[in-house]
């Protein structure tokens, strides 16, 4: 799931080096394919998704009202709905980064 390596990038996450993430999130038999792991499980599990909805929420730069939009589905409790919603924010906030890296 490419969603999962964009969400463990913007964590500061080394795919290809297992180290750099957290040993909290116990892996176990961690395999790389295609540059994806497939055991992340930020789609699925609330371990996962909170530190990465967390950091979303305490970025600096706000990008167009996403801090909003994770508030409101954080209200659904519902973790796909936050899982979209994350991940439309991490989207929206590469874009920008890479907008101020061009001028």
């Amino acid at each position: 799931m490419k969603d999962n390596k964009l969400i463990a990038e913007f964590m500061g996450w080394d795919i290809l080096s297992p180290t750099t993430i957290p040993p909290s999130l116990h892996l176990s038999n961690l395999e790389v394919n295609n540059g994806e792991i497939p055991n992340f499980k930020f789609h699925s599990s609330w371990d996962w998704l909170m530190p990465v909805a967390e950091k979303c929420l305490c970025t600096d730069e706000k990008t167009d009202g996403q801090h909003y939009f994770i508030n409101d589905a954080l209200l659904t409790c519902n973790i796909e709905v936050v899982f979209d919603r994350v991940v439309e924010f991490i989207k929206d906030y590469n874009k920008l980064k890479w907008t101020y890296l061009e001028r």
